[in-house]
This record gives structure tokens, sequence and C-alpha cells, in this order.
């Protein structure tokens, strides 16, 4: 199988590009930086600028499958310049891809695409399945919304698509967790806010194989990318600290206070969103990391940079 991945120097795709490698699946990549251009036998870049609407064809031939994970970086101030980059990173590219698929004839067989749980409203109460159909009204809600119908496009090619809607990912090389452990590690370590917002998270190799599975079974449709035993914000702090065997003698850091550093992102600390993972086991997806304690302990109690190290340099 040849696999088409975007965003394949980024945190998740590195893994991706790791996993596909193990089942033997040659990478074809997009980037927009000619210095990492690659042609190995298994592992070939192309270039494309998808703000000029600029894309190397060659990259889909002999494609049976796209892994579609671009998307500019939702962990920067909002500004509101930033906000149109942030959608159209999502939007733009997808219909990029669709253009060039149709305008050279290609048949492409599926596509796994990133999606995000921020499509559901922030609620203490309720548990999230894939069928809900209530889409939060803050900005990420509005931005997962118009990105899962920019991928939808892909049908109307004959393509099967799949969209993962990705929860807290866990890694040791980025994303949240460094973040969180920073100041766990000098012993300033405090949960957000009330300290009861769910935390729906996914172990970084998990969610990797989300993507894969999702292509080896054929699936169609939404799917939750989240463990099966989602955490409060406190709890999640707590088993750091214990795993770290760090104190935690801090008061809990009020909202307006995170509002003050980080302006409208600081949302993504004290939303609630309790996510149900059943669908993907419904289809045999086995999770290495079902609760949280495992995950960290795997993740913190190895150098980081040893687990996941991978020869692909970050964008």
């Amino acid at each position: 199988m040849t696999v088409l991945i975007t965003g394949a120097t980024g945190l998740i795709g590195k893994e991706i590009v790791k996993q596909c490698h193990e089942k033997g699946f040659n990478v074809h990549y997009l980037t927009t930086s000619k210095s990492k251009l690659s042609n190995e036998s298994n592992y070939k870049g192309f270039y494309w600028n998808p703000k000029i609407k600029d894309i190397d064809h060659k990259c889909l031939e002999g494609v049976d499958a796209i892994i579609n994970l671009v998307g500019a970086s939702i962990s920067k101030r909002w500004t509101k310049s930033y906000k149109s980059e942030i959608l159209e990173s999502r939007t733009l590219t997808a219909k990029l891809l669709q253009d060039t698929i149709k305008n050279h004839n290609y048949q492409i067989d599926y596509v796994v695409s990133a999606s995000a749980i921020g499509i559901y409203p922030s609620c203490s109460t309720h548990y999230y399945e894939e069928n809900n159909t209530e889409v939060s009204k803050s900005f990420l809600g509005e931005v997962v919304q118009q990105w899962e119908e920019a991928i939808d496009g892909f049908k109307q090619l004959g393509c099967k698509v799949a969209k993962i809607r990705i929860g807290l990912v866990l890694a040791n090389e980025g994303g949240a967790l460094p973040e969180i452990i920073r100041p766990i590690k000098i012993g300033a370590g405090a949960a957000f806010g009330d300290g009861k917002q769910w935390q729906s998270w996914v172990h970084l190799k998990d969610l990797a194989g989300i993507f894969i599975h999702g292509i080896e079974h054929h699936l169609e449709g939404v799917y939750n990318g989240v463990a099966p035993n989602a955490v409060s914000n406190q709890e999640l702090t707590k088993i750091a600290a214990s795993v770290l065997k760090k104190p935690l003698i801090l008061p809990n850091v009020p909202k307006f206070a995170m509002k003050l550093v980080l302006g409208e992102m600081h949302m993504l600390l004290f939303e609630s969103q309790r996510v149900s993972s059943q669908k993907i086991e419904s289809t045999g997806y086995n999770f290495l990391y079902a609760n949280l304690r495992p995950a960290l302990e795997d993740l913190l109690l190895e150098p980081i940079g040893d687990k996941h190290s991978s020869p692909i340099s970050q964008p």
C-alpha cells in the first residue's frame, strides 16, 4: 500500500510514518519546504504551497489512501489573522487536494482525516458520542465544523472518508504534555480553574494506530480519537505529579489569570469534553494505553527523545 500523508513531519505525522513503515507501507508526503524533500524508496517527499494553490500532482501517483493531518497549530495566540490561518490551513488544503485528484483523474480509495473534539460543546455532565449533533459555539467549534465539511468533499470523488476527532494528545516530544509537566517538575504544578473539567486524552502511539486502523479496515464516518478513560484536569495533574514523584502544593490557577496570559486561547485549558471511544473500539481497535497512569509512565519514565525518536525533522 502507498499512503500520502499531509503533515507528515509534525508530531502525529512522524509517529504515523513510523508505524506505516513498520507495516511495510510506502509513504508519500507533502511539504512546504523544499529542503525537506526526500526520495527514498518508501519515503518520498513532494512540494506544495497551498497558499498559492501550487502542488506537485505526482504526489498522488500510485496512492491508495490519504492520511490528512495538515493544519496550523492551535497552540499560538489567536489573533484575528492567525484565526484565519488556523481555518484556511485546514479547509483550503482539503480543497486543493480534491481539485488535484479531480483535474488529474486519480482514483484514491480511502481518506482518513484529522478532526478535533473541539466540535463538542463544553459540558461537565454530557458523554459525547459521534452521533452528537450540537456544535460548540466557540471558535474551535466553528473551525472543526467547517473543516469536516471541507473533508467531506472527498466523498464526491468516490473516496471512502473517515474523520478522527482528536483529543488531548500525550507525547513526550511535543503537544501539551511537556507544557503540563514543566511546572510540576519544579514544584509549581497546579490544576486549572476548579479542576473538574474533563480531559479526553490519547497516547500518541494509539492515535497513530487509529489512523492506520482506519485505512486497513476501510472505515467511514466520524470516530473519536480518544482513550477509553477520560480524566478531570485535577486528576491529570495529580497523576502526572505522582508519576514524576513531585508534590502539588500550590492552589489551582484561576481562569482570569490564564485569560490575561493567553487571551482567547485560554479556553483550551478550561473546556470540558468527556468523549466516548466505544465506536472505534467496536471496529476492533485495541488501545495500548486505555488508562492514564500507564500512558504517563510510558512517556515520562524514559528519557525524552528516546522512545519516539525519528530521523524525520520537525517542520
